[in-house]
């Protein structure tokens, strides 16, 4: 069984150079591969074409590329806590490409699948559709849209092994679990990194045969966007 794991972030994210185009799982703040954000920060590329929900708020995730202005366009399906994104957007500083919530998750899962479009109502008869190809099914319009193409996928789990098998917990699932596997080169970062054969094969997510390197990260912030408590 092949070892995909490496030792650092450092060593995760070899390869990732100026001018890529990246997807980043996560949604709002849950399951964002902090540790690899960080080391894209550090690292200082620039230029980037950034796939992802969002991005993150002004301090934190994606948020921290966005300051640095290390993203040339973002592709996700709303601005979100993020003022920073939001003045760059309509200041021209930024491109943006929005998209509907499940046409992004969807051309990041055919992305995965090796299919290359797809049609789906969603967007029809809006600026969405504009340059399209259109065509009806069972009487209702449907617009073209094709998969991402990506150069890395960035994706956060729970839990993983050095073969590269991923468990991911709760609302963390979302966007990471069709990323994973969706670009040339596909990188995971964990809470909890396991010898190959721990896992129950039931509870895997996503096969390792989808993760080209994985490692474990460290100091894990899991910030809350909104905070919302009962009154006493």
């Amino acid at each position: 069984m092949i070892n995909k794991k490496v030792n650092t972030v450092f060593e995760a994210l070899q390869g990732i150079e100026d001018n890529m185009t990246i997807m980043l799982g996560g949604f709002g703040l849950c399951g964002i591969p902090e540790n690899s954000i960080n080391e894209l920060v550090a690292k200082g590329t620039t230029n980037l074409t950034c796939i992802s929900n969002n991005a993150g708020v002004d301090d934190f995730g994606l948020g921290l590329l966005l300051q640095k202005k290390q993203i040339k366009k973002m592709i996700s399906s709303y601005v979100g806590e993020n003022a920073e994104f939001e003045r760059q957007m309509l200041s021209g500083e930024l491109d943006v490409e929005l998209t509907p919530q499940g046409t992004l998750a969807e051309k990041c899962r055919a992305a995965q699948a090796g299919i290359p479009a797809f049609f789906t109502p969603a967007g029809y008869g809006t600026e969405v559709a504009e340059g399209k190809e259109v065509r009806e099914f069972n009487g209702k319009m449907h617009i073209m849209e094709l998969a991402y193409k990506a150069d890395f996928s960035i994706v956060k789990a729970w839990k993983g092994d050095e073969a590269g098998n991923l468990i991911f917990k709760g609302t963390a699932r979302n966007f990471n679990a069709v990323m994973a596997g969706a670009a040339k080169i596909n990188i995971a970062e964990v809470e909890e990194l396991v010898p190959a054969g721990t896992l129950d094969p039931n509870q895997i997510h996503i096969p390792g045969i989808m993760i080209q390197r994985i490692f474990q990260g460290e100091k894990f912030e899991k910030r809350i966007e909104q905070r919302t408590v009962r009154k006493k």
